[in-house]
């Protein structure tokens, strides 16, 4: 095979490639606790924020926002149709809450 005859990787797959590479480390820290625990971590930023309000409510949500985004990025190839479908619209209701989050209080 000459090297023109290879395939050239995709700027997305050398970047999937590149991300998954980067949370292999932290996904296999997080897989060896309870299944409980990072859900139960995320629940706990989540009611925070709220409870909390404002900036410091709108950055704990954020950070849930960040982690559902980044699992979902990862997750993407595996996922069918409806279960993308089903995280987005997670993804989305944690940014509007973040957005509510932002808004003062009148």
């Amino acid at each position: 095979m000459t090297p023109s005859d290879r395939p050239t990787p995709s700027p997305h797959g050398a970047a999937r490639a590149t991300l998954e590479r980067l949370s292999l480390p932290l996904l296999t820290r997080v897989a060896r606790l309870p299944r409980a625990v990072p859900f139960l971590v995320l629940l706990a930023l989540l009611v925070a924020g709220v409870v909390v309000g404002g900036p410091l409510g709108a950055v704990l949500i954020g950070l849930v926002a960040l982690v559902v985004a980044w699992l979902l990025v990862l997750a993407w190839p595996a996922l069918t149709g409806v279960e993308r479908l089903g995280r987005v619209a997670v993804l989305l209701l944690v940014v509007a809450l973040c957005a509510v989050q932002l808004r003062p209080r009148g």
